[in-house]
């Protein structure tokens, strides 16, 4: 199984590598070069921080080109973790109005609750739909962990899973071979791994 995580140069890579290998992965690279991205089995598109600066930088090193082709076109399976989850989409309004990958149609937003903390750190429960592949053998509700400040949302059907924080967010989406989580499963323990196992055995 060959596993390629996308460098763009913002990621948590280190805790996510160990978790591939943890669960028996014996082929996990980084890399923003299209031959190898292509060949990969399952391409995890991470990040942590702007997303402006994220699609600055997917865009220097023409990975917009790549994964349209590789993920659209040829429809390798991909998942999207955190701001790899919110670059998958249409839009976002952080650091001005910024174009995404486009793959689904969700916008990215901030939170604009007064009476809530942001960024929105810690475990929080997931209200799942546990007919998809992505939380096979899961329960209805379960916590995972999230750290952030921007949420999607969408008035599509793009098969998502929610997490309450001051109302409804886009908490995960699945829609044919491309998945997302606005979560972080590396950082998940136990729910975090069964996610990872059902991406590498279903997608």
């Amino acid at each position: 199984m060959k596993i390629v995580i996308v460098d763009y140069g913002m990621g948590n890579i280190k805790s996510l590598v160990s978790t591939l290998q943890y669960l028996g992965a014996d082929d996990v690279l980084l890399s923003s070069e299209y031959d190898i991205l292509k060949s990969a089995d399952k391409i995890i598109l991470p990040g942590v921080g702007s997303f402006a600066k994220a699609m600055s930088q997917i865009k220097q090193k023409k990975l917009d080109v790549s994964l349209q082709d590789i993920i659209v076109k040829h429809k390798k399976p991909l998942l999207g973790i955190c701001l790899g989850m919110q670059l998958l989409g249409r839009s976002s309004s952080e650091d001005g109005q910024n174009a995404g990958l486009g793959f689904v149609k969700g916008d990215v937003v901030k939170f604009d609750n007064s009476n809530l903390k942001v960024p929105h750190v810690g475990f929080n429960q997931v209200k799942i739909n546990s007919n998809l592949k992505l939380y096979a053998g899961f329960s209805n509700a379960v916590d995972f962990y999230f750290t952030h400040s921007y949420k999607m949302v969408t008035d599509e059907v793009i098969n998502q899973s929610y997490c309450d924080y001051g109302g409804d967010f886009v908490a995960s989406f699945e829609t044919g071979h491309i998945a997302g989580v606005q979560f972080h499963p590396e950082l998940s323990q136990h729910n975090g791994l069964n996610l990872f196992r059902n991406f590498i055995d279903r997608f």
